[in-house]
C-alpha cells in the first residue's frame, strides 16, 4: 500500500509520546530492585502495568483474527484475562504481598525449599516466553500489512522496540508507558467500533451464522470454557501480573488497580470481535492475521489510521516486554543469585537482568520467523495454559495451605502437569490442554497431603 503522510504523522505522533513517557520512566531506575519490582505505584500505573502487559497482540490483533474465523468465542481472552485479575485482586492481592517475596518461584521457595524455585523459574519461562513468540507473530502481521519487508526483517524491528520499551525503564516504564498507552488504545478502540457500527451496525453483522459467529462457546464448551480458564489461572501464576500487585503502595492500591484493568481488559476484546465480525462480512478474503490492520487502513482516515497502527504496535510491544521483564526477573532472583552468583552486587544483577531480557527477545524473534503456527490466540492460550499447570495449585498451597503439601509431591505437579498439557496440545484434539494438565497438578497434590497426613507416615 501508498503510504501517506498522514499516516506517518499519525504513527510519529504516539511513538513521541511513548518516548518521553518512558525516558520519563528511566530516571526513577536506581538499582535492581527498581528495574524489577519498583515500590510505591498508585492505582493508574498499577492498572497500566496490567492492562499494558495481559492486552497487547492477542488482545487486539489475534481477537480480531479469531473472530473473523470463529466469531464471539474470540472474546475469551480478554474475558478469562479480565477475570482472572479480578480474581486477582479478590484474593491474591494481600497473601502475595504478605508472603514478602519479590517473584513468583520465590513464593514456592519460602514453603518448598529451593530446588522448587528452579524448576518452577524455568517451567514457567517456558510458558511465558511462548506467549512473547505470539507477540512477535502479532508485530510481523502488523508490520508487514502495512510496510513492504520481509518477515525477518519486521521481527527484527519488533525486537528492537521491546527492547528499548523496557531496557531502561523496568516495572516502573512498563507501568507509565502502560498507562499512557491505555488511554490511547481505548480512545481508538472506541472509534474503531464506531466506526463498525456506523457503517453497518449489528444488523449487518447478524447475517453470519449464529452457531458459529454469535457463541461463547462456538468451539465447545470444553475448549472455550478451557481457554477462559487458561487465562484465568494463568494471569494470577505470571510474573508479569505479580509484580504490579506487589509494587503498589498499599493493599487497597493493589486491589483497586487489578479491579480497574480487569474492567478495561474486558472491554477491548468486544471491540476486537466486532472488527473480525465486520471484516468476515465486508472483506471475507482478507487474511486472517491481518484483518485488523486491513480494516483500519480501509475505514479509517490516514491521521486515525497511523494512530491506530502505532498504538498497536506499541500495545503488542509494551506485552512483549513486560512479559520478557517477567522472566529477566525470576532467573535472576531465582537462579542467577542463589544459584550462580550468592554475592553479586545490586549492578551485576541490573546487568544480568538486562542481558537475559536481550537474549529473550532475539530469541523470540527468530523463532516468530519460522514455522511457528498462524493462530495468534492459539499460542496465547496455550503460553497461559502452561503457566497456569506449571503454579497454580502449588501457589495456591503455598499462599492459603501452608505446610500442608510436601516439597517432592509440588516439583512432580510442576513437571508432569505442563508436559501433560504439551501432550494433549499435540496429541489431543477436542479439550484444552489445560483440563489434562490442572487434573494431574491437582491429584499429585491431593495425593502429597494426604501421604503427608498419614498416620502411618508419622509412625514411621
Amino acid at each position: 500500500m501508498e503510504v501517506s503522510i498522514g499516516l506517518i504523522f499519525g504513527a510519529l505522533l504516539v511513538f513521541v509520546l511513548i518516548t518521553a513517557v518512558g525516558i520519563y520512566a528511566g530516571r526513577k531506575i536506581r538499582s535492581a530492585t527498581d528495574f524489577s519490582v519498583g515500590k510505591g505505584m498508585g492505582t493508574t500505573v498499577v492498572a497500566g502495568s496490567l492492562v499494558g502487559t495481559l492486552v497487547g497482540g492477542a488482545s487486539t490483533v489475534g481477537t480480531a483474527q479469531l473472530a473473523f474465523t470463529n466469531g464471539l468465542s474470540a472474546w475469551w481472552y480478554t474475558l478469562g484475562g479480565g477475570i482472572g485479575l479480578f480474581a486477582m485482586a479478590l484474593f491474591f492481592a494481600s497473601p502475595l504481598r504478605n508472603n514478602g517475596s519479590m517473584t513468583m518461584p520465590g513464593i514456592l521457595t519460602k514453603e518448598y525449599g529451593k530446588r522448587v524455585a528452579t524448576v518452577a523459574a524455568v517451567l514457567m519461562s517456558v510458558g511465558t516466553f511462548i506467549s512473547i513468540m505470539s507477540q512477535m507473530i502479532s508485530g510481523v502481521a502488523l508490520i508487514t500489512s502495512v510496510v513492504p519487508v520481509c518477515a525477518v526483517a519486521a521481527a527484527a524491528v519488533t525486537a528492537v522496540l521491546m527492547i528499548f520499551y523496557v531496557l531502561f525503564g523496568g516495572v516502573w516504564g512498563a507501568g507509565l508507558v502502560g498507562r499512557v498507552k491505555t488511554l490511547l488504545l481505548y480512545g481508538l478502540t472506541i472509534l474503531c467500533a464506531a466506526v463498525v457500527l456506523h457503517l453497518g451496525g449489528f444488523e449487518t453483522l447478524l447475517q453470519l451464522p449464529k452457531e458459529q459467529y454469535f457463541d461463547l462457546f462456538s468451539r465447545g464448551i470444553v475448549v472455550d470454557g478451557g481457554a477462559g480458564l487458561s487465562l484465568l489461572f494463568g494471569v494470577m501464576t505470571t510474573q508479569a501480573y505479580f509484580l504490579p500487585v506487589i509494587s503498589a503502595k498499599d493493599l487497597r492500591t493493589s486491589r483497586t488497580g487489578a479491579i480497574l484493568g480487569g474492567v478495561l481488559t474486558v472491554a477491548i476484546g468486544m471491540a476486537g470481535v466486532l472488527v473480525g465480525l465486520f471484516m468476515r462480512v465486508h472483506m471475507p478474503q482478507t487474511p486472517s492475521a491481518m484483518v485488523l490492520p486491513v480494516f483500519v487502513l480501509t475505514y479509517l482516515p490516514d491521521l486515525a489510521a497511523g494512530l491506530i497502527l502505532a498504538t498497536v504496535l506499541v500495545t503488542l510491544v509494551g506485552t512483549g516486554a513486560g512479559l520478557s521483564l517477567g522472566i529477566s526477573t525470576m532467573l535472576t532472583m531465582d537462579i542467577y543469585v542463589p544459584l550462580l552468583h550468592p554475592g553479586a552486587s545490586g549492578k551485576e544483577q541490573l546487568r544480568f537482568s538486562r542481558s537475559v531480557l536481550l537474549l529473550i527477545l532475539l530469541l523470540a524473534a527468530v523463532l516468530a520467523t519460522g514455522e511457528a503456527g498462524s493462530v495468534i490466540l492459539q499460542w496465547s492460550f496455550l503460553s497461559m495454559g502452561l503457566r497456569g499447570a506449571v503454579a497454580f495449585v502449588p501457589v495456591c498451597f503455598a499462599l492459603f495451605r501452608p505446610g500442608s503439601l510436601p516439597g517432592k509431591a509440588a516439583v512432580a505437579a510442576m513437571i508432569l502437569a505442563p508436559v501433560t498439557c504439551l501432550f494433549s496440545f499435540y496429541f489431543v484434539k477436542g479439550i484444552d490442554p489445560l483440563f489434562p494438565g490442572m487434573a494431574v497438578s491437582v491429584l499429585i497434590c491431593i495425593i502429597g497431603t494426604a501421604i503427608k497426613r498419614s498416620p502411618f507416615r508419622s509412625n514411621r
